[in-house]
């Protein structure tokens, strides 16, 4: 059993990342806590199935079987939880909360994505020493093979970004410790350490992979190298081209706020999904961004700032006033088409990622013409929803915002914000697909009816 099993006394603290242990974990910090955390938590969960196994948490109706499953209480996901009123929570921790508690860079004011993922392995808030720590050892792992980018070369220049990053990640795969020990016998016991060496590798290289596709597609290839004095985020910036350090501080925030919201979302629950059958992360997260890449997902965020500019261009000006806001979206309602960037499947108020944006551009660029119709959309779009009397979230969600954001800074090419979510997605994702090995998770198989099943239930229920 998992919680029983001791690991013998090895020499040093970190393994190597080619190295089969097959009677010998070394253990880095943030593994060794990880570990310590993952193996209380699975006696607590040993527990409670034994005591509360058969206790009924959820009744399911025809409309939630019909409906995508919404709101069907099926898994369990260990970093994060979100709240219909009170939003995203990381380990119990409101994302006003994370903006005062996590260490952030010594040349910025926003949280540092490496402390969030520390918290979300080991449930703690991190120390500077540990972020510096983690810091440094993403930036040592952060190394791409050669067939990776020649991948990326061979596909045209219009092969959409989301696609060229997923191909990125499977290319990638080459590099799994995960496939190599399981192909070598490993126990299911040590799934855990290769799923987290591979975590580890992954979350590493993603920036590098998106930012060379960015490169590639926009800017002729001109690549730029990761900047081996910066943060995750501050390389990632590094590496697009873009050099202002509110950006730098913008991304810290971006890919902060985006890591995760729960497990039940189409990108989450694909990488949990993929990853019970034991394909490895690289395979997992690649299926998880094809998820993101959904119009219905991820992609909404191009199509908000998409929105916005088909507006300013339609009105003839960057500063149209309300009542030719509220025009456009009544315009927009009519011809049968919704406000993106506007409801969320869960959330009942303005989404907190929304609000984290728009403190952030007031304070750094608050006279942006196009932030202004962001703030705008914001004051008219609510009440016009809310007059249909048929929209249960008539507020902003993260997408609303973020575009003019990026757009601002110069990263104008919408095709890619999508990959820049991905990139932040991936450390919620792998996080609880850590977790989910470490506590053996099985392989994921919901049962499925027919139509015909239902008519025959529902005909000897009104017999």
């Amino acid at each position: 059993m998992f919680i029983s099993f001791k690991f013998p006394k090895c020499k040093g603290n970190l393994v190597h990342l080619s190295q089969k242990q097959p009677n010998c974990i070394l253990m880095d910090p943030l593994k060794q806590k990880f570990f310590e955390k993952a193996t209380a938590l699975r006696g607590e969960i040993k527990t409670i199935l034994s005591n509360h196994g058969e206790e009924k948490v959820d009744e399911v109706t025809l409309s939630q079987v019909y409906g995508g499953a919404r709101g069907i209480i099926s898994m369990i996901w260990e970093p994060s939880l979100l709240d219909p009123i009170d939003g995203i929570r990381f380990r119990g921790f409101s994302i006003t909360e994370l903006r005062e508690k996590l260490p952030n860079s010594q040349n910025g004011s926003e949280p540092m994505p490496e402390g969030l993922f520390w918290l979300l392995l080991t449930g703690e808030i991190p120390d500077r020493s540990s972020v510096k720590w983690l810091c440094e050892e993403w930036r040592r792992r952060a190394v791409v093979p050669d067939h990776v980018f020649k991948v990326l070369d061979a596909l045209p220049v219009e092969t959409h970004a989301m696609t060229q990053f997923s191909i990125g990640i499977n290319a990638l795969q080459t590099e799994s410790i995960f496939a190599k020990r399981y192909d070598e016998g490993m126990r299911k016991d040590e799934y855990w350490d290769s799923v987290y060496e591979d975590t580890m590798n992954l979350i590493a290289c993603v920036p590098q992979i998106a930012a060379y596709i960015y490169r590639k597609n926009y800017h002729g290839g001109d690549y730029i190298q990761p900047d081996t004095n910066e943060d995750w985020a501050g390389s990632f910036a590094h590496q697009l081209g873009i050099e202002n350090p509110a950006f730098k501080s913008l991304m810290r925030l971006y890919l902060t706020i985006h890591a995760d919201h729960e497990g039940g979302n189409a990108s989450a629950h694909t990488t949990h999904l993929v990853g019970s059958t034991l394909s490895d992360p690289y395979l997992s997260l690649a299926a998880g961004m094809n998820a993101l890449a959904g119009p219905l997902h991820g992609l909404a965020n191009q199509e908000v700032i998409g929105w916005i500019m088909d507006m300013i261009k339609e009105l003839g000006s960057d500063e149209p006033s309300e009542e030719q806001i509220i025009a456009y979206v009544k315009k927009t309602l009519a011809s049968g088409q919704v406000v993106p960037g506007y409801g969320h499947a869960v959330l009942r108020k303005p989404d907190p990622r929304f609000i984290a944006q728009m403190e952030f551009a007031q304070r750094n660029i608050p006279n942006d013409p196009i932030v202004n119709v962001v703030w705008k959309i914001y004051k008219v779009v609510p009440p016009i929803l809310e007059s249909l009397g048929k929209i249960k979230n008539p507020w902003p969600n993260v997408d609303a915002h973020s575009g003019a954001l990026l757009v601002h800074y110069g990263l104008k090419e919408h095709g890619f914000y999508t990959v820049l979510f991905g990139v932040s997605r991936a450390i919620g994702v792998l996080s609880a697909l850590c977790w989910s090995r470490a506590l053996n998770f099985p392989l994921e198989r919901p049962k499925s009816i027919t139509t015909d099943w239902v008519k025959e239930f529902l005909s000897k229920k009104s017999n």
